[in-house]
């Protein structure tokens, strides 16, 4: 018999907590009051999964240890020429590390960051951001914001070329229109020794449906994307969100999620894990210097 949740603000804390398999969860959603199993059914039930996973001591995606094991051995194109890894950048943190720095969503980032002189700046991963601690990073299952960053953020000037850092298949050419969203995205699926992977490309330009197409295939060093400008990127500086999911959870419409709850920061790690396991960027990149 399957105990009910008990009617807390914070579901996701007492899923993990409550010792149920993931392959119970629908058993579990019945046996809650409405209003719970409301809230339990608004949440991408992939997520939900993994975090029952991660409550019994398990990985939260089954396959993450073994994709983060293969992008280690693997080797990757450049996404961008000249390639981010060997040239200079400017880490742009978000906690007032810059005080003068407009925020991303702000026009007048651009003088800012044109006033450093550096090919790349650089946003990190695993950031905890306060630009996400607003409604639209809420959701029904726990009153915390997502702000924990899962990607890395790639500035550089609109048009900028993009190129496929491995080989795989075109999952998902999109355009997530709302504000703040990720604007023209591509999702593609890759194969780590038979198990599926996936990259997301956000913030790209309008050029983006005639270079890829779902279904293509893309090989290593090919041009799939340039940077997109205001406000095809969905209103940011010119940059890429860069993002590796070990699993697409329950998202089938061409997006994903680009942060995380800081208390499920495991669990998010283990679905999203940090893409410098393809870019290769230097510890100074992620730094003031």
């Amino acid at each position: 018999m399957i105990a009910a949740l008990p009617a807390v603000p914070d579901l996701y804390a007492a899923l993990r907590q409550s010792g149920v398999a993931p392959d119970d969860l629908p058993a579990l959603i019945t046996a809650c009051d409405q209003h719970t199993a409301d809230r339990l059914r608004a949440a991408d039930q992939g997520l939900l999964r993994a975090i029952l996973r991660a409550g019994q001591g398990g990985p939260a995606i089954a396959t993450a240890p073994a994709i983060v094991n293969h992008l280690r051995a693997a080797a990757h194109a450049p996404l961008f020429q000249p390639d981010v890894a060997t040239s200079r950048t400017l880490a742009l943190l978000t906690n007032d590390e810059h005080p003068d720095m407009p925020p991303f969503s702000d026009r007048a980032f651009d003088a800012w960051f044109a006033a450093r002189n550096v090919p790349y700046g650089i946003g990190t991963y695993g950031e905890d951001r306060s630009v996400y601690r607003t409604a639209q990073f809420a959701d029904a299952t726990s009153p915390e914001r997502r702000t924990r960053h899962l990607g890395i953020d790639v500035f550089a000037p609109a048009g900028t070329p993009v190129f496929a850092p491995l080989p795989g298949r075109v999952r998902h050419v999109t355009y997530n229109a709302d504000p703040l969203d990720y604007g023209h995205t591509l999702i593609l699926e890759h194969e780590a020794g038979g198990v599926p992977f996936f990259t997301l490309y956000g913030h790209l330009g309008g050029s983006l449906p005639r270079l890829v197409q779902p279904g293509q295939r893309v090989e290593p060093g090919q041009l799939i994307a340039h940077l997109g400008d205001w406000p095809e990127n969905g209103g940011w500086a010119p940059h890429i969100h860069f993002q590796i999911m070990t699993d697409m959870l329950a998202q089938t419409g061409g997006n994903f999620f680009g942060v995380g709850h800081s208390s499920l920061r495991d669990v998010w790690q283990a679905i999203c894990p940090d893409p410098n396991l393809i870019l290769r960027l230097p510890d100074s990149a992620f730094r003031l210097p």
